[in-house]
């Protein structure tokens, strides 16, 4: 509650502020960029500012920036997704270049939903998407690791949802109980 109470004051602090001036306030000063190019409220067309402010000239900037790119692989708030990219960025963040560096912001700005359907093969991805160099490195290595520790018929068909319901395999008033149960 203070930190909800906390930003209320600041965002009447800048109305203020911006009330007092002369220009009409723009957008950008509400919304812009305040770290390496994502707002305080969404990293919407991060991707554009981030390209230009990818530094690897000396070695505290790269790593800076590479623990950042790794928390937000490994910190997306959908557990597949954790693993799955946290553990793909630990292995290959340091052989990147910044053209690889570009690719991989442009999957860690994707929608988790949309991205993990993308990976798993229940849907197809998006042309921009499927030609993401990053993108198919970690696709190959999630269809891989599907193929090989689980059975197809318990996939989805391409298209269809994954998830199943608890009454999908009952085969009869009476039979067999088979499925999430």
């Amino acid at each position: 509650m203070g930190s909800f109470r906390r930003s209320l004051i600041g965002v009447h602090r800048i109305l203020n502020s911006n009330r007092s001036s002369v220009a009409a306030p723009s957008s950008q000063a509400f919304f812009g960029p305040r770290y390496r190019g994502v707002s305080d409220f969404s990293s919407i067309n991060s991707n554009d500012t981030l390209s230009s402010d990818i530094d690897l000239s000396n070695e505290e900037s790269k790593r800076r920036l590479f623990n950042s790119l790794l928390y937000r692989s490994k910190q997306r708030g959908f557990l597949e997704l954790d693993l799955v990219l946290g553990q793909w960025v630990e292995e290959h963040i340091h052989s990147m270049d910044e053209k690889g560096i570009k690719a991989l912001v442009h999957v860690l700005d994707l929608e988790n939903p949309d991205l993990w359907r993308w990976l798993t093969g229940q849907e197809r991805p998006p042309e921009s998407v499927k030609i993401n160099p990053v993108f198919t490195a970690v696709h190959d290595k999630v269809m891989n690791n599907l193929n090989s520790h689980s059975a197809p018929e318990t996939r989805a068909i391409p298209g269809q949802p994954w998830v199943r319901g608890w009454e999908d395999m009952r085969k009869g008033r009476d039979g067999p109980i088979a499925g999430n149960q």
